[in-house]
């Protein structure tokens, strides 16, 4: 009997798509077979394949947008915004290989010279994230594809169709089908695809604790490439800020903006002690007009629900968890039909609790912290395993100065909310947050190596020391 994997719409619980789940190592063998033809072409035709793929993205925005939003439950308006996330890779990726892997030649002794080059691992494996189905993978496949590899790419099992769909359109355009697979299936296809021996090298982007995972099991296989970006407990820092309100709009959208299901979200609030009220109040009055509600409601609501019941569940958990070890709710998690993923907008004020858990709890709860002067907030701000992004809200230039020279994270912000990074930029972070691979714009890095070569068009050769005389002790005694 052949396995299937349903893909379940979180915001109705209707059924949205069905397919078999796939054989790792088929995907492999047809990408392995494919990847000699697409690594020989010119990269010029490379990128004007992968052009065509823009054009027919765009010419199925609405259609992709509204598989997107149905499957993930975010709101059609941010779907959209995804869509166009995917067909700006393209060019972002082409300045970036065009920059970061380019050809080089200097000048060598005696005539030679010295050439830097690049080529492609050879087969990729890409797993995908549930929460940005389809951008987050295309940051990897994109550059993968544009350096020369194949791709067998896996999308969560979360938002199979999603991931199938995207792969289909780099079908239509004229990427070749074997170049790009996509291969169905749930965490045990993952691991198949991971530990086959005839993948190159992995670009996975999920959870810290995957991450590990993988880390571990690619420990013993080094001459595989592995980028991991993985997830944040994220702080904002709210410090000498005179426009509460503004402060307010700017913390609820680092940490509510797609239901808290982005790795950059605001998790943690730092602030100074006894001068946050206003503040505070200000943030639980916009989280009570935020609406939540399907992804096609009108009026368009700021956010859906989460991905699926099992994360509502542990975030509820994660939330009651808190409580017990003494944080202070100011705004409950609540759930309005059990039956469905549906969360409001949550504050809670930890500052009391003393072993608070260093955990990314991938939803809309926001921690408040207080403490007493500056140094404690960057103390505060660095007390997690991860980092991935930090922002500071207000300050003189000398204060952000200070936190951007002593925070610990990838992406660091001033004015400027947590989420939302340029992907004409790199990304990435440091801790439990990644393994030095950043993505975006630097994602060229890990999709090809460098070659050096030493070259001469005649052969010249010549040993100037250490050799014995020919003619020594050959003279005629006399």
């Amino acid at each position: 009997m052949t396995a299937t994997l349903t893909s379940i719409e979180p915001a109705t619980g209707a059924t949205l798509w069905t397919g078999r789940v796939g054989d790792a190592g088929a995907e492999v063998a047809a990408a392995r077979a494919a990847w000699a033809g697409w690594a020989s072409k010119p990269l010029t035709v490379r990128v004007e394949t992968l052009r065509r793929f823009v054009n027919v993205v765009r010419q199925k925005k609405d259609e992709f947008a509204d598989l997107i939003a149905r499957e993930t439950g975010k709101p059609l308006w941010e779907a959209l915004t995804e869509v166009d996330a995917v067909i700006g890779k393209v060019d972002i990726s082409a300045s970036a290989y065009s920059e970061r892997s380019s050809q080089r030649r200097l000048e060598g002794a005696l005539g030679a010279r010295v050439a830097v080059r690049h080529k492609p691992h050879g087969v990729l494996a890409v797993l995908g994230p549930y929460n940005f189905p389809a951008h987050l993978p295309n940051g990897h496949i994109v550059p993968a594809l544009i350096a020369g590899n194949a791709v067998v790419f896996k999308p969560s099992e979360k938002t199979p169709a999603t991931g199938e769909y995207l792969v289909k359109l780099f079908h239509e355009a004229g990427v070749p089908e074997g170049v790009v697979r996509c291969l169905i299936g749930g965490p045990d296809t993952g691991k198949a695809l991971a530990a086959h021996p005839g993948i190159d090298g992995l670009l996975f982007t999920g959870s810290a604790r995957a991450g590990m995972s993988l880390h571990r099991q690619f420990a013993e296989t080094p001459e595989k490439i592995l980028a991991l970006e993985l997830g944040g407990n994220n702080p904002l820092v709210v410090w000498d800020m005179a426009d509460s309100y503004t402060a307010a709009v700017i913390a609820a959208q680092s940490a509510f903006l797609s239901a808290g299901q982005r790795c950059t979200a605001a998790r943690r609030l730092i602030v100074k002690d006894g001068e946050h009220e206003e503040l505070i109040a200000n943030i639980s009055k916009i989280a009570d007009r935020l609406i939540v509600d399907h992804p096609h409601s009108n009026p368009a609501p700021f956010m859906g629900p989460v991905i699926d019941n099992q994360a509502a569940d542990q975030l509820q958990e994660g939330f009651l968890d808190l409580m017990m070890k003494g944080g202070r709710p100011i705004r409950r998690l609540d759930r309005p039909d059990e039956t469905k993923p549906f969360l409001t907008p949550a504050i809670i004020d930890v500052t009391e609790v003393e072993k608070r858990p260093d955990a990314e709890l991938f939803g809309p709860v926001l921690q408040v912290i207080r403490v007493p002067d500056f140094e404690a907030a960057l103390a505060e701000a660095n007390n997690t395993r991860y980092g991935l992004a930090a922002s500071l809200l207000g300050g003189r230039p000398e204060l952000y100065d200070r936190f951007w020279a002593n925070v610990r994270a990838g992406v660091v912000n001033w004015n400027k909310p947590t989420n939302g990074a340029p992907s004409n930029a790199p990304f990435g972070g440091v801790g439990i947050s990644g393994n030095h691979r950043p993505s975006a714009y630097y994602a060229a890095d890990y999709c090809a190596y460098p070659v050096t070569s030493s070259e001469a068009e005649q052969a010249r050769a010549s040993i100037g020391v250490g050799l014995r005389d020919p003619y020594a002790g050959n003279e005629l005694e006399g």
